[in-house]
């Protein structure tokens, strides 16, 4: 799938909840958020008629969302029949990790290719103080877990925020030493209370792994299926990447889409621009006519985000993550 600024789509992201067993300061506030009903969240049924339309479309590969996915019953089989029954390329999952653990063999057995992990800090005292709960082993213990999984790609999300000072940057990279993870660093987004916060930038947390580890090398091949560029590190197993959308802007090669939990097709996170699926799916339409509002949808997604404020591209988005898809 081909945008009309000569983009390829070929990655959507997919959100099967907005529910969330954690807080996060960026996210949520402490009370939570009101949820969408069961009856408004696509059904797994939609979501594979869906995909088969995405697939036909040239979008082969798809990262399971949420809120926390997990929360939502029976995320592994359809993990499995994106897999089998739809012939999707590559089927990820990112996760906060509370839940993880326990559904690691399920999810490895349908198929899922890799998974992300939220981290934010390895001190105890921050991790509660950013995602409201104390469950900073269980989240540890996960990783390790899924680590134990020879064929499961395995990477670290951290968006450093709060009182994140430098030692907390070098031990969470440092996970990569002696571990085949790839630990990702992701500029906080101003999106909902995300704007709320500051955010050190690529260049700033170079520097500060650069005096703690030496230098960091570039790394020229594709190690995902998203925006993440890498580096590699003298004596580091892992690799350290960067999601920078801010600091070093990458709209151009921009490849992903998102799908809400309710059906809404997104195709930039900062503007409310897409179509309701749902709408049509329930609207006893012809697939056809769903790849049809599928593809002039992708067609017009925006050149650019404009998170700096100089050259807006629409309406602007304002629900926030958990609502949008993680």
């Amino acid at each position: 799938m081909i945008d009309k600024w000569d983009r390829k789509i070929d990655y959507i992201r997919i959100s099967v909840t907005d529910r969330c067993n954690l807080r996060c300061i960026y996210c949520m506030p402490e009370e939570g958020v009101p949820s969408l009903s069961h009856k408004e969240i696509l059904t797994f049924d939609e979501i594979l008629r869906l995909c088969r339309c995405f697939l036909k479309l040239g979008i082969d590969k798809v990262k399971i969302t949420g809120g926390e996915p997990l929360v939502r019953k029976d995320v592994a089989s359809l993990i499995g029949q994106m897999k089998t029954q739809v012939g999707m390329k590559n089927v990820t999952l990112t996760t906060n990790g509370l839940l993880l653990g326990e559904h690691l063999p399920d999810l490895a057995a349908a198929g899922l290719d890799g998974v992300n992990i939220s981290l934010d800090t390895l001190n105890p005292s921050k991790y509660e103080k950013i995602t409201r709960k104390d469950a900073l082993n269980e989240v540890l213990s996960a990783i390790q877990d899924a680590l134990n999984y020879p064929k499961l790609k395995v990477k670290l999300n951290c968006v450093p925020v709060l009182d994140t000072d430098e030692e907390d940057i070098i031990k969470i990279a440092g996970m990569a030493k002696n571990s085949r993870l790839g630990v990702r660093f992701i500029e906080m987004m101003p999106i909902g209370l995300g704007k709320n916060y500051s955010y050190y930038s690529e260049e700033d947390i170079i520097a500060i792994l650069k005096e703690a580890y030496g230098p960091l090398e570039p790394v020229d091949a594709v190690l995902g299926n998203g925006p993440a560029h890498y580096y590699s590190v003298s004596g580091f197993e892992g690799k350290i990447g960067f999601i920078s959308a801010i600091s070093h802007k990458f709209c151009n090669e921009c490849n992903r889409v998102r799908l809400t939990s309710d059906g809404y097709l997104k195709t930039c996170l900062q503007y409310e621009h897409g179509t309701d699926l749902k709408e049509v799916l329930r609207g006893n339409k012809e697939d056809s006519f769903l790849e049809q509002m599928i593809e002039q949808t992708i067609y017009e997604k925006p050149v650019s985000h404009n998170f700096k404020g100089d050259n807006p591209q629409g309406t602007l988005e304002l629900d926030g993550m958990s609502k949008i898809g993680g």
